[in-house]
Protein backbone atom coordinates (compact mmCIF):
# COMPACT_ATOMS: atom_id res chain seq x y z
CA UNK A 1 0.00 0.00 0.00
CA UNK A 2 1.49 3.41 -0.92
CA UNK A 3 2.43 6.07 1.57
CA UNK A 4 0.33 9.21 1.95
CA UNK A 5 2.48 12.34 1.83
CA UNK A 6 1.73 15.63 3.57
CA UNK A 7 3.71 18.85 3.28
CA UNK A 8 3.83 21.03 6.39
CA UNK A 9 1.74 18.85 8.71
CA UNK A 10 0.69 20.28 12.05
CA UNK A 11 3.38 19.58 14.62
CA UNK A 12 1.84 17.83 17.57
CA UNK A 13 3.15 15.25 20.07
CA UNK A 14 2.16 12.34 17.82
CA UNK A 15 4.13 13.74 14.88
CA UNK A 16 7.11 14.64 17.07
CA UNK A 17 7.20 11.18 18.63
CA UNK A 18 6.67 9.52 15.25
CA UNK A 19 9.64 11.34 13.74
CA UNK A 20 11.79 10.61 16.80
CA UNK A 21 10.93 6.91 16.57
CA UNK A 22 11.58 6.89 12.82
CA UNK A 23 14.92 8.70 13.15
CA UNK A 24 16.01 6.40 16.00
CA UNK A 25 15.00 3.23 14.17
CA UNK A 26 16.65 4.34 10.91
CA UNK A 27 19.85 5.31 12.72
CA UNK A 28 20.02 2.09 14.71
CA UNK A 29 19.46 0.08 11.52
CA UNK A 30 22.59 1.73 10.08
CA UNK A 31 20.92 4.53 8.15
CA UNK A 32 23.07 7.54 7.28
CA UNK A 33 21.02 10.30 8.89
CA UNK A 34 23.53 12.05 11.13
CA UNK A 35 24.01 9.45 13.85
CA UNK A 36 25.89 6.21 14.36
CA UNK A 37 24.28 3.30 16.18
CA UNK A 38 23.51 2.76 18.93
CA UNK A 39 21.60 6.00 19.45
CA UNK A 40 18.69 6.86 21.75
CA UNK A 41 15.70 9.11 21.08
CA UNK A 42 16.99 11.67 23.59
CA UNK A 43 20.23 12.06 21.60
CA UNK A 44 18.23 12.77 18.45
CA UNK A 45 15.65 15.09 20.04
CA UNK A 46 17.89 18.26 19.92
CA UNK A 47 18.41 17.80 16.17
CA UNK A 48 14.68 17.41 15.62
CA UNK A 49 14.06 20.55 17.68
CA UNK A 50 16.47 22.43 15.37
CA UNK A 51 14.39 21.29 12.39
CA UNK A 52 11.18 22.42 14.13
CA UNK A 53 12.73 25.82 14.91
CA UNK A 54 13.62 26.20 11.24
CA UNK A 55 10.01 25.36 10.38
CA UNK A 56 8.70 27.96 12.82
CA UNK A 57 11.03 30.55 11.29
CA UNK A 58 10.00 29.66 7.73
CA UNK A 59 13.45 28.39 6.73
CA UNK A 60 12.48 24.72 6.70
CA UNK A 61 9.50 22.68 5.52
CA UNK A 62 8.62 19.10 6.34
CA UNK A 63 7.33 16.37 4.06
CA UNK A 64 5.93 13.35 5.93
CA UNK A 65 4.92 10.00 4.52
CA UNK A 66 2.44 7.98 6.56
CA UNK A 67 1.67 4.30 6.17
CA UNK A 68 -1.78 2.72 5.97
CA UNK A 69 -2.09 2.87 9.77
CA UNK A 70 -1.27 6.59 9.81
CA UNK A 71 2.16 6.06 11.36
CA UNK A 72 5.12 8.21 10.31
CA UNK A 73 7.00 6.02 7.82
CA UNK A 74 9.13 8.55 5.91
CA UNK A 75 10.37 12.13 6.11
CA UNK A 76 12.33 14.73 4.23
CA UNK A 77 13.05 18.28 5.35
CA UNK A 78 13.48 21.11 2.84
CA UNK A 79 15.83 23.90 3.90
CA UNK A 80 15.81 27.19 2.01
CA UNK A 81 18.96 29.16 1.30
CA UNK A 82 19.41 32.53 2.92
CA UNK A 83 22.16 33.63 0.53
CA UNK A 84 20.57 35.82 -2.14
CA UNK A 85 22.57 34.18 -4.93
CA UNK A 86 21.45 30.67 -3.97
CA UNK A 87 17.73 31.06 -3.37
CA UNK A 88 16.92 29.17 -6.58
CA UNK A 89 17.58 25.76 -5.02
CA UNK A 90 16.71 23.99 -1.76
CA UNK A 91 18.50 21.47 0.43
CA UNK A 92 16.85 18.16 1.22
CA UNK A 93 17.79 16.84 4.68
CA UNK A 94 16.98 13.90 6.92
CA UNK A 95 15.60 11.78 4.10
CA UNK A 96 14.34 8.63 5.84
CA UNK A 97 12.15 5.60 5.24
CA UNK A 98 11.47 3.28 8.17
CA UNK A 99 13.47 0.02 7.96
CA UNK A 100 10.26 -2.06 8.06
CA UNK A 101 9.30 -0.43 4.74
CA UNK A 102 12.63 -0.89 2.97
CA UNK A 103 12.39 -2.55 -0.43
CA UNK A 104 8.83 -1.40 -1.14
CA UNK A 105 9.79 1.54 -3.35
CA UNK A 106 8.91 4.08 -0.65
CA UNK A 107 12.30 5.80 -0.93
CA UNK A 108 11.63 6.50 -4.59
CA UNK A 109 8.10 7.62 -3.73
CA UNK A 110 9.46 9.99 -1.08
CA UNK A 111 11.98 11.53 -3.47
CA UNK A 112 9.35 11.87 -6.21
CA UNK A 113 6.96 13.56 -3.75
CA UNK A 114 9.77 15.87 -2.61
CA UNK A 115 10.53 16.84 -6.21
CA UNK A 116 6.84 17.49 -6.91
CA UNK A 117 6.54 19.71 -3.84
CA UNK A 118 9.76 21.58 -4.64
CA UNK A 119 8.55 22.30 -8.18
CA UNK A 120 5.63 24.17 -6.59
CA UNK A 121 7.95 26.35 -4.46
CA UNK A 122 8.34 29.82 -5.93
CA UNK A 123 11.62 30.24 -7.82
CA UNK A 124 13.11 26.82 -7.02
CA UNK A 125 14.98 25.17 -9.89
CA UNK A 126 16.82 22.32 -8.13
CA UNK A 127 17.22 20.20 -5.02
CA UNK A 128 20.60 19.53 -3.43
CA UNK A 129 21.39 16.89 -0.85
CA UNK A 130 24.44 15.25 0.60
CA UNK A 131 24.93 11.62 1.43
CA UNK A 132 27.52 9.55 3.24
CA UNK A 133 29.78 7.47 1.05
CA UNK A 134 30.37 3.78 1.62
CA UNK A 135 26.73 2.68 1.59
CA UNK A 136 25.84 3.02 -2.09
CA UNK A 137 23.46 5.89 -1.42
CA UNK A 138 24.79 7.84 -4.38
CA UNK A 139 23.72 4.98 -6.68
CA UNK A 140 20.22 5.05 -5.19
CA UNK A 141 19.91 8.83 -5.55
CA UNK A 142 21.37 8.58 -9.05
CA UNK A 143 18.69 6.07 -10.00
CA UNK A 144 16.13 8.68 -8.87
CA UNK A 145 17.52 11.35 -11.22
CA UNK A 146 20.07 13.03 -8.94
CA UNK A 147 23.55 13.72 -10.33
CA UNK A 148 26.72 13.61 -8.29
CA UNK A 149 28.19 17.13 -8.50
CA UNK A 150 30.82 17.00 -5.78
CA UNK A 151 32.65 14.81 -3.32
CA UNK A 152 34.78 15.65 -0.31
CA UNK A 153 36.93 12.61 0.47
CA UNK A 154 36.99 11.53 4.10
CA UNK A 155 34.88 14.46 5.30
CA UNK A 156 32.63 12.32 7.51
CA UNK A 157 34.17 10.53 10.49
CA UNK A 158 31.84 7.67 11.40
CA UNK A 159 34.36 6.28 13.91
CA UNK A 160 38.09 6.55 14.52
CA UNK A 161 39.74 5.26 11.36
CA UNK A 162 36.42 5.11 9.49
CA UNK A 163 36.16 8.18 7.28
CA UNK A 164 33.57 8.44 4.52
CA UNK A 165 33.16 10.76 1.57
CA UNK A 166 30.59 13.55 1.74
CA UNK A 167 28.82 13.29 -1.61
CA UNK A 168 26.85 16.22 -3.03
CA UNK A 169 23.92 15.35 -5.28
CA UNK A 170 21.74 17.65 -7.41
CA UNK A 171 18.33 17.15 -8.97
CA UNK A 172 17.43 19.80 -11.58
CA UNK A 173 13.68 20.43 -11.50
CA UNK A 174 13.34 22.21 -14.84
Amino acid sequence: MPLTFTLDPAVDPALRDGILDLWTDVSNAGGSVGFVPPVAREEIRPELVKHFVGMAEGRTRLLVGRDERGKVAATAFFAFNAHRLMTHWVWLYTVMVHPRHQGKGYGRDLLAAAADEARAFDGIDAIRLTCRGGNGLERFYGSCGYKEVGRVPGAIRVAPGDHRDDIIMLLPLT
